[in-house]
């Protein structure tokens, strides 16, 4: 039988990737010489900058008794715990001091370390990357090492705006990403004057194709049903307007909207703060509207709409799933959601042979749904 013929049980494992750069909390909420608290991956972290202001992220918790490090003094350079005054250099996590230790004691302070993560500040974003699970021997371990920067927003002028919001989403990471992956809930929980209704709904194909770790909605015409997308092709005055969608392993997404000399580009991503909570951060840059008074106010609080109502119908979709309901993806419009469970066993797959990943999507694709 076909595939697309008969649904398929998907039972998400929730389970969260490593190796991958993850958001941590908003820039502007990570002050010099202040120390903040952060979960990703059920890791709990301490994140603050230094008094040059560069961000820093270590695992909240001394290696000698566990103490919370966030409750412990901070002077800009080193991170003190309260317990017993264990001092840590804050970028790598080397014990720097044990005020215990006497004169004719010669343990090698300098051979222990806290947990240290690679932390960068991207697009109003401080990021920690969060490495493969360390080997044993917790306490004596040098930081690892980042293969590779965080991801930024795409730009494509020198001048532009820069927005975010966040949410907190009471579900899974699987539910968060298919959830914002998902084509056909639009006219039902993206309702609004000003944007479609559930009356515009009519049939669309879009052609995918396959990129390292993930997948891509080609270049296309955005959807002819959505306010925004009309006034666009009013103001840009271009012969066309074209968006590309990318989803990319572990939970990004990239939009980019091009008008002739306009352009505007968004990084979403997922969070797993927990097997049970996510949070999804939408970035965007712009050079639309620019001239316009509260030209960024306007497209703070279309997004800010478009994220609560993913919010709310997450909401409520997390009371369903305490129940742990039998679940199925169908045909065309559960297509991506598909790939992405299958990109994610791929990867664990090519992690533990280590051979090269095998992509699930072996060329272009067109699917076809109504939303």
């Amino acid at each position: 039988m076909p595939e697309l013929d008969s649904p398929q049980r998907q039972a998400p494992d929730s389970l969260m990737l490593t190796g991958f750069w993850y958001r941590a909390l908003p820039a502007d909420r990570v002050h010099r010489n202040q120390l903040h608290q952060a979960m990703l991956l059920e890791i709990p972290l301490v994140i603050g900058r230094d008094r040059e202001g560069r961000p820093f992220a270590l695992r909240d918790a001394c290696p000698h008794r566990g103490m919370p490090l966030h409750c412990g003094k901070f002077d800009g350079e080193n991170l003190e715990c309260s317990y017993h005054g264990w001092q840590f250099d804050v970028h790598n996590g080397q014990c720097e001091l044990i005020p215990s230790l006497t004169a004719d004691q010669n343990l090698k302070v300098d051979r222990i370390y806290a947990g240290s993560y690679p932390c960068e500040e991207q697009d109003g974003f401080v990021w920690v990357y969060v490495p493969d699970p360390p080997a044993p021997g917790a306490g004596f371990t040098k930081p690892a090492e980042a293969p590779e920067d965080a991801p930024q927003v795409e730009k494509f002028s020198d001048k532009y705006k820069l927005a975010y919001l966040t949410a907190d989403m009471p579900v899974s990471i699987d539910h968060g990403i298919i959830g914002l992956m998902d084509p056909a809930h639009g006219p039902f929980v993206h309702q609004a004057w000003w944007w479609r209704s559930r009356h515009s709904i009519h049939e669309k194909h879009k052609n995918f194709e396959p990129i390292p770790n993930g997948f891509r909605m080609s270049a296309h015409a955005p959807s002819s049903n959505s306010a925004p997308y009309k006034l666009l092709r009013l103001y840009a005055d271009a012969d066309s307007i074209t968006t590309t969608i990318d989803f990319v392993l572990p939970n990004l997404r990239r939009e980019v909207i091009r008008a002739g000399k306009y352009w505007f580009s968004s990084l979403t991503t997922v969070t797993p703060i927990t097997r049970n909570q996510c949070r999804i951060d939408v970035v965007a840059a712009w050079n639309i509207f620019r001239w316009l008074p509260f030209g960024p106010e306007l497209l703070k609080f279309v997004f800010a709409k478009f994220v609560e109502q993913d919010r709310h119908t997450m909401e409520l979709q997390a009371e369903g799933l305490k129940h742990n309901p039998h679940l199925m993806l169908i045909d065309d419009a559960d297509r991506p959601a598909k790939w992405y469970f299958q990109l994610k066993a791929a990867h664990l797959e090519a992690k533990r042979t280590g051979d090269a990943m095998k992509h699930p999507l072996p060329g272009p694709v067109t699917l076809r749904w109504r939303s």
